[in-house]
């Protein structure tokens, strides 16, 4: 097994794990303040695809398909918190999850309305499009580098953000009394919205950033949604730092696990058996990850238990 390609795969899991941090950042945030557990946040991450695929195939600009999909996205965030959501956060769990899920077959239905059945492509910006020698003779996508290199940057702004301004003293205010909150006088509601259309640009960001690189197709949501689930338990619902630690746990062990497991088995088993055997151990690795995590931590790597 080559070192150069145990470098590359580790990278590759970064760059899954950077990706699903935009992902649960958002989520985890959402749960931590409001208490809603929100399905339809994957939606979010298809609406910012969406939408950077179609303003970067009108003017061959990268950028501005992300400046577009971020803000957009937010706003979709915005009118379904203030529309629907907004009802939900003293109902049951339960309520929560069947009426996101019918967010998620609405939305769903939308975009193929406004975009159609058929996936759409974007391109990796030409500027991005060729390898960084990450060490010498060994070259690695620039376009992957760079989504590495945003996600550290957002989590860099995520930190800043609640742990130094006003708002994020709010935040975290909220998420340990919200009643007291409101008492002092700040408009819960329009911190719900924001926080809201927060993790909403963050999962729209997430969208455009995985657009080059998979297929932009109605429903791509879902199957993001699952992975990032996994991450904010593994972490601990309502933490920016577990969200952290949970996605880059979560990507490095899934690129790793469908990378190595099918060739270490061979080392017990036929070729065609160690095949079958790893890819499915592979595709089982995370939820055995967070079963292993909840032994030891019940209440995730850095969440608090709530009452």
């Amino acid at each position: 097994m080559s070192s150069l390609l145990v470098l590359e795969q580790i990278l590759n899991g970064l760059q899954l794990g950077v990706t699903l941090f935009l992902m649960a950042a958002g989520l985890t945030l959402v749960f931590g303040i409001m208490g809603l557990i929100n399905l339809a946040h994957g939606s979010l991450y298809m609406i910012g695809a969406f939408v950077a695929a179609s303003v970067t195939g009108a003017t061959g600009s990268f950028l501005l398909g992300l400046l577009a999909a971020v803000p957009a996205a937010a706003a979709v965030g915005v009118a379904i918190e203030v529309i629907a959501l907004r009802r939900l956060y003293e109902r049951d769990h339960l309520d929560q999850v069947l009426a996101t899920f019918g967010l998620i077959l609405l939305l769903n239905e939308l975009a193929s309305i406004l975009w159609g059945a058929r996936p759409l492509f974007m391109d990796v910006p030409p500027w991005l499009a060729g390898t960084v020698e990450i060490l010498p003779g060994v070259p690695y996508p620039a376009y992957r580098l760079a989504i590495i290199l945003v996600g550290v940057l957002v989590a860099g702004l995520l930190y800043l953000l609640i742990a130094r301004t006003r708002l994020g003293m709010l935040i975290r205010a909220g998420a340990t009394n919200r009643a007291m909150v409101g008492a002092l006088g700040v408009d819960v509601a329009r911190l719900y919205t924001l926080v809201f259309a927060i993790g909403a640009g963050l999962a729209a960001l997430a969208g455009v950033m995985a657009g080059p690189i998979l297929s932009v197709q109605v429903g791509m949501g879902e199957q993001i949604l699952i992975l990032t689930f996994v991450v904010v338990v593994i972490g601990g619902l309502g933490s920016i730092k577990g969200a952290l630690a949970g996605a880059l746990l979560v990507g490095l062990v899934d690129t790793l696990g469908r990378a190595f497991l099918p060739t270490l088995l061979r080392v017990a088993l036929p070729p065609a058996s160690a095949d079958a055997v790893g890819a499915s151990l592979a595709s089982m690795t995370i939820y055995i990850l967070m079963a292993a995590v909840l032994v030891w931590r019940p209440n995730g790597l850095f969440g608090r238990p709530h009452a």
